[in-house]
């Protein structure tokens, strides 16, 4: 993909090379006569482009100050139209030869696509309709010394679009819309967090351990203490000491870094809420996360319904709740629950064709897998799937009916996890238990295994109360809400891999 994109910049320099110059020379020509756009400083807008579309009567033969970038331009003789695009919208002007000065007109006959301007003057609309205003002074702010793709096509390289996210947001609303989205849900999560009493605290992103969750670490290095240092994988540990110091509700906004694939669901720095209530299970937090999706949706879309990655999903209060046994056994009649020994459940996973190939043959680790490699790619409508085996749960609570499970569920939307929570782990014991199993594995090669984590452990010793605690994935949560297949269309700035 990088030679087609190195390609297609070469060939698109050598086509625009006259206009880059042609640009650059009317720049120069304004240099030369004291005019430099570069040496404005400030221009006072009065209105918005939208402001004055969605307020016409107020506006209307009132005097504006508007500015914005040309996005469109056509002449009829000693009068021009162009569109402008400010923060808002698109709004059109009206520059007559005789309302403004012969220096502003003759100026902006030269004007090119993409300059930006600040004009003044009175608000009117067409005969055919169209709410104006009719300039009678323009000042240019900023010389665009490359041209704006074609206006109907915007940008049809999708890997171009993504490196280049200035000219996109310039060219697509729908891309502005998807980013808007995005902002109001990040903005309703804190309303609605902190409305229930929740304390938004920020934790460190170097760390010396890497903990928290399953997944291979970012390294670097610390000159000063000549010291290796991890990116986190994830804010958990640091939030669950903020539990045991008494902070009873408390969450993170914040970025996580993971040395993982990239593909449409997966980029290696990505968004999280993370949130921990004291005396909660696993079951608040599903209730807790139902209604924040729900209403998210309603309050940002006005509706529960949305179209995501080709399927019709109902946001709509009352997901479904199923244990992965129970998904194992409805989807492929393997009845886990029936199952004793971790033989007889690694042969029933393998008779299912699941790979078991690098995992570890336990009735835990069988259990999963039929899961992951079999059913999730079938949850479509929200469902969240609970008791997750303890094998895979490092950091959950066991289910006292059965040690093998966890107090643990994910939520599945569009065969896409959502988000992932747990009844705490608050016993020290069993968490240096499972911190030192991890370590095993660690030991044979596996670096997204748990390290063992001392001061954390000794934090339990302390006393952490029974506490509820839930992950969110902000950017899949964002694609949703967009309808957005690819989570490269919901970062502004998605790690790309550079052109040589």
């Amino acid at each position: 993909m990088s030679e087609e994109i190195r390609s297609e910049q070469n060939a698109q320099e050598e086509n625009l090379s006259e206009i880059l110059q042609v640009r650059r020379d009317k720049l120069k020509a304004l240099q030369e006569e004291g005019r430099d756009p570069f040496q404005q400083t400030k221009f006072v807008r009065s209105a918005w482009t939208s402001e004055i579309k969605e307020s016409y009567d107020s506006f209307d033969g009132k005097t504006v100050s508007v500015a914005g970038r040309i996005m469109s331009k056509r002449g009829m003789g000693k009068a021009i139209f162009c569109h402008i695009k400010d923060d808002r919208g698109q709004l059109q002007l009206y520059v007559r030869a005789d309302a403004v000065s012969e220096q502003e007109f003759a100026d902006f006959r030269k004007y090119d696509i993409g300059d930006i301007i600040g004009v003044s003057g009175y608000v009117f609309r067409t005969k055919t309709g169209e709410d104006s205003v009719h300039v009678h002074s323009v000042t240019l702010l900023c010389k665009s010394l490359r041209p704006l793709p074609e206006k109907f096509h915007g940008m049809t390289n999708t890997e171009l679009k993504y490196r280049q996210r200035y000219v996109d947001l310039i060219m697509s609303d729908e891309s502005r819309r998807n980013f808007e989205i995005r902002s109001k849900f990040i903005s309703f999560v804190r309303r609605f967090l902190e409305k229930r009493g929740y304390m938004e605290v920020e934790t460190p992103v170097l760390n010396t351990i890497s903990g928290g969750a399953a997944a291979r670490p970012f390294i670097t290095h610390h000159n000063t203490l000549d010291l290796n240092m991890y990116l986190r994988i994830a804010t958990e540990l640091n939030l669950k000491r903020l539990i045991v110091g008494g902070i009873e509700r408390v969450y993170e906004i914040g970025r996580i870094f993971r040395n993982e694939g990239m593909d449409t669901r997966h980029n290696p720095e990505f968004t999280t809420v993370e949130l921990y209530e004291s005396y909660a299970d696993f079951n608040d937090m599903m209730d807790l996360f139902e209604d924040l999706l729900s209403s998210a949706a309603m309050v940002i879309l006005g509706t529960y319904d949305i179209h995501w990655q080709g399927q019709d999903i109902s946001l709509a209060p009352g997901f479904r709740r199923m244990t992965m046994a129970e998904a194992v056994k409805e989807y492929l009649g393997v009845d886990f629950m029936a199952i004793d020994s971790d033989a007889e459940a690694v042969a029933a996973a393998k008779a299912e064709g699941v790979d078991m190939d690098g995992v570890e043959p336990t009735w835990g680790h069988a259990l999963y897998e039929c899961y992951d490699q079999k059913v999730e790619e079938k949850m479509i409508q929200p469902t969240f799937i609970t008791m997750h085996p303890v094998d895979v749960s490092p950091l959950a609570k066991r289910s006292p009916s059965d040690p093998r499970l966890t107090e643990r569920f994910e939520l599945f939307i569009c065969r896409s996890e959502m988000g992932n929570a747990f009844s705490e782990l608050n016993d020290p014991i069993d968490q240096r238990q499972r911190f030192a199993k991890q370590m095993e594995l660690r030991e044979k090669g596996d670096e997204e295994a748990e390290m063992m984590d001392t001061d954390f452990i000794n934090a339990l010793e302390y006393g952490m109360p029974p506490t509820g605690g839930l992950g969110i994935g902000i950017d899949r949560c964002v694609m949703m809400l967009t309808g957005c297949d690819s989570i490269r269309d919901v970062i502004l700035f998605p790690t790309m891999k550079p052109i040589d």
